[in-house]
């Protein structure tokens, strides 16, 4: 499951999870450790992962992304329009901060005011890596030949894709 921050990934990695009967694992909750930082066991456990024979996760962190690939049936990319994402991090982080939140691992979004101090903080890094999909689905296109990708650029197609036969796609 591919796509920016805020896009709907995970929601949609839970919703082909149960419907396909696959289990999923938040990627983030294998990433991050504690204070924000990258647990050392992230590439080992991504792999138990990728190994099983039937998983849903999310496309990202460059060091996962070739070992995922090697190993899905299926990707699903969301290029949904920059508006549309950018108010559900805005929203989504906002929540988060307001209600202190725990993530993954004890995390907690920082304060909102990081906005303007943290070159990385979520809303900024959504905005720097939304115009980022084509490239990265162009690759795995070129990487992967043969696999299949499924790219939705709109919750219309979201929604219309769900309908869909989904078991058989994964399955």
């Amino acid at each position: 499951m591919g796509g920016t921050s805020g896009s709907g990934k995970s929601t949609l990695a839970r919703d082909i999870s149960t419907r396909a009967g696959f289990p999923y694992t938040e990627i983030d909750a294998l990433h991050h450790g504690p204070d924000w930082t990258v647990r050392p066991e992230f590439l080992a456990d991504a792999e138990v992962l990728s190994r099983r024979p039937h998983w849903v996760t999310e496309y990202q962190y460059a060091q996962a992304r070739p070992m995922l690939l090697e190993r899905c049936d299926l990707v699903v990319y969301l290029l949904l329009p920059r508006t549309l994402v950018m108010g559900r991090v805005v929203r989504r982080t906002v929540r988060r901060a307001r209600r202190r939140e725990v993530l993954w691992n004890g995390n907690v979004e920082p304060p909102l005011r990081t906005l303007f101090t943290d070159p990385d903080h979520i809303i900024r890094w959504a905005w720097r890596t939304h115009g980022r999909g084509p490239a990265l689905v162009r690759d795995i296109a070129s990487g992967f030949p043969h696999l299949p990708i499924v790219v939705l650029r709109s919750p219309r197609e979201v929604e219309e894709w769900k309908r869909g036969p989904l078991t058989d796609a994964v399955a």
